[in-house]
């Protein structure tokens, strides 16, 4: 059933088109295939550094967007266009200009995060960032808030993604995509599958195991496996000994490649065999692959669940025009378009529906739409304070630097 058009001009326009032009990553790909990070944390604010503040804002006679988000996040037709993105930009008059620069929270911080402390453009007017992250650039004042009255479809952002601790009633930030940590393994040498962290440390596996260097997902997944609730007050002793056995594998050898989005090369290679992943990744792998090469799971003893948001840097000038953009976006029919490509849990309310108009077999896929059972087993790695931040971030850092 198809739902009714939106009252608002531009929106109705850009549904319509979306409508015209719906494509998913399956229909696109179906016939062919289209060393770890070493960053030391920078977790604190310049001492005594006065708040940066955003300068005045150019968008309605700049009718521009720079875009920096992670790889495989936007739907791709086979020309390597964004299709939605080419409807907002036709119906807006707004240019946007769309960058994978993401690999992992963590880098892009470092290469932005002085221009940030002085209130200087950064290159980019929104980026998408996870969760903790975004929770630092709150804290240290490197966001613009946003005016929703500029963004009418907030209304459709699932009300469990509102209220959260780092941005309550969501004032700095907009969720864009959720996802789980979860572990993968090549179908042809596990038929089986794997169902649990501890499985991944088989020493016929040696030097064939990527996990990622987001601490909060390789960590996370580790010490479920050992019983502890991430989203709870866990201790510093239970996640040093979460880390013992992260360093232990790492020094090893047992784990060959600790990565962001770039391990999705050593499973293309074959450098990697089973890891511990993201969820969306493996099915946007098997698309450009053609053939469902590799299985994912969230362990049973748990995954970690995240959301990737949508900010304004404290020194982007165009901060109107990244909230219509965001508003376009929240349109159910444009987030299922999303969905059907990038395999990720849309926070917006009615995609699953409107997904039966751009691919009803993916209307009940567990990794876009996860059921109660999956979420029940899935948890949010809890909420830092600055201080745990810094320690457990440095401490993460120094085992992939070999201290």
């Amino acid at each position: 059933m198809t739902r009714s058009l939106p009252e608002d001009p531009l929106i109705r326009r850009l549904v319509q088109q979306a409508r015209a032009s719906q494509v998913s990553r399956r229909a696109v790909l179906a016939g062919g295939v289209g060393g770890a990070t070493a960053l030391a944390l920078a977790a604190c604010a310049p001492g005594g550094a006065a708040a940066p503040t955003s300068p005045p804002d150019v968008s309605d006679s700049d009718k521009t967007i720079r875009w920096s988000n992670w790889p495989l996040y936007l739907d791709t037709d086979d020309a390597k266009n964004h299709p939605t993105l080419d409807q907002f930009k036709t119906a807006s008059g707004i240019t946007v200009t769309y960058t994978e620069d993401v690999d992992d929270n963590n880098t892009y911080y470092g290469r932005v995060k002085d221009q940030l402390a002085l209130g200087q453009d950064i290159g980019a007017d929104t980026v998408c960032l996870t969760d903790w992250m975004l929770a630092r650039m709150i804290r240290f004042g490197y966001t613009q808030e946003l005016t929703a009255a500029n963004i009418p479809n907030r209304s459709n952002l699932n009300p469990e993604l509102l209220n959260v601790d780092f941005d309550p009633g969501r004032k700095m930030s907009m969720p864009w995509q959720g996802g789980f940590g979860g572990i993968c393994w090549n179908k042809e040498q596990f038929p089986n599958g794997l169902t649990h962290v501890s499985e991944l440390w088989d020493s016929a596996l040696k030097g064939k195991i990527c996990v990622l260097s987001e601490m909060r997902d390789t960590i996370g997944l580790i010490m479920l496996e050992a019983g502890i609730d991430i989203s709870g007050d866990f201790t510093d002793d239970q996640f040093t000994a979460a880390l013992e056995t992260f360093k232990k594998q790492v020094t090893s050898g047992q784990i060959g490649a600790v990565k962001g989005n770039s391990y999705v090369e050593d499973l293309t290679n074959g450098d990697a065999v089973a890891g511990i992943v993201w969820s969306g990744d493996i099915a946007n792998l098997n698309a450009e692959l053609g053939e469902e090469k590799f299985g994912f799971a969230v362990p049973d003893a748990g995954g970690t669940l995240w959301n990737d948001n949508f900010m304004v840097p404290i020194g982007s000038p165009r901060k109107k025009n990244v909230e219509k953009m965001i508003d376009f976006y929240y349109e159910p029919e444009i987030a299922a378009q999303v969905a059907a490509y990038v395999y990720y849990i849309s926070p917006v309310v009615g995609t699953q529906e409107a997904m039966a108009t751009v691919d009803e077999s993916l209307v009940d896929n567990p990794l876009i739409f996860p059921d109660q059972k999956t979420l029940a087993k899935s948890r949010v790695f809890r909420t830092l304070t600055p201080a745990q931040e810094q320690s457990y971030g440095s401490a993460f850092q120094s085992v992939l630097l070999g201290a």
